[in-house]
């Protein structure tokens, strides 16, 4: 065969292959999204939030950030949130529950490879965090007057970031959840809990026994991330470039315990 033959046959393979994960990730989004309910709740729970805080003392100062409004504060931590919750909780309780029904099974038995079936679901998960990213701006920028990012490339970097790490995240808790049943609790508890130690809710002091505890988990340094890349507090660089560090290599182990525990089969059998 020549090179040229060789080289049309690949760009063949190449071209089937991403409209096999287009096709798939179109399954995904349809199926997300024709879940009204869910979809409403996944993408408006930050949105909700966001609303009810500036509601209470969204136009309290900061003087540890540097005076800024509390609302300013918030929304980069929202989309801290919002990133968070795609890639963790909603992918996890979603693999339990294909897993647990034996969609994720039958998936791996049918002529779809199976690493198509990741990317689009990943590529999915990434659709859904981004829309809630995008709404979070407009609503924080034209609703409450906060500032835009003063650096566009470091708040994609972090969203990226944030999304591949705890997407990990989300499968390798999904391979410990043991049913369906429980996938919704013990996901929910673990990320709400993180998040009060990381102080979505309120400022951490700095220096405090919390803010030094919370240093040791992701959630706390993604919301660093996203924080600077808005420059909050105000005159720092907007690269948190050892934060991003800590979340991935907290993505990297995620990885690896999902490449050793990962199941197709559900556990019932």
């Amino acid at each position: 065969m020549s090179s040229t033959a060789a080289g049309e046959t690949t760009r063949r393979h190449w071209l089937h292959d991403v409209r096999l994960v287009v096709h798939q990730v179109k399954y995904e989004q349809l199926a997300f999204w024709l879940n009204r309910v869910g979809a409403i709740f996944t993408v408006g729970f930050s949105v909700v939030f966001l609303v009810m805080l500036d509601l209470s003392a969204g136009n309290q100062l900061i003087p540890s950030l540097g005076n800024i409004r509390l609302v300013q504060y918030y929304v980069p931590g929202f989309i801290a949130y919002g990133v968070m919750a795609a890639g963790f909780t909603t992918l996890a309780i979603t693999i339990v529950v294909r897993r647990e029904t034996g969609l994720l099974k039958r998936l791996r038995l049918s002529p779809l490879p199976s690493w198509v079936l990741i990317v689009s679901i990943f590529i999915s998960t990434t659709i859904v965090a981004l829309v809630q990213v995008l709404l979070l701006l407009v609503i924080g920028r034209y609703g409450y007057h906060v500032n835009f990012p003063s650096s566009w490339v470091a708040l994609l970097i972090a969203v990226l970031v944030g999304i591949v790490s705890f997407s990990a995240m989300g499968v390798a808790i999904s391979s410990v959840v043991p049913n369906q049943e429980t996938a919704g609790p013990v996901t929910s508890i673990v990320f709400f809990v993180l998040l009060f130690l990381a102080g979505l809710w309120f400022p951490l002091p700095p220096g405090s026994g919390l803010a030094k505890f919370s240093n040791y988990l992701p959630v706390r340094h993604l919301m660093t991330a996203m924080d600077r890349s808005f420059q909050i507090p105000r005159g720092v660089s907007p690269w948190a470039w050892h934060d991003l560090l800590v979340v991935a290599l907290w993505g990297v182990g995620g990885t690896l315990v999902s490449l050793r525990r990962f199941r197709w089969s559900p556990r019932r059998s």
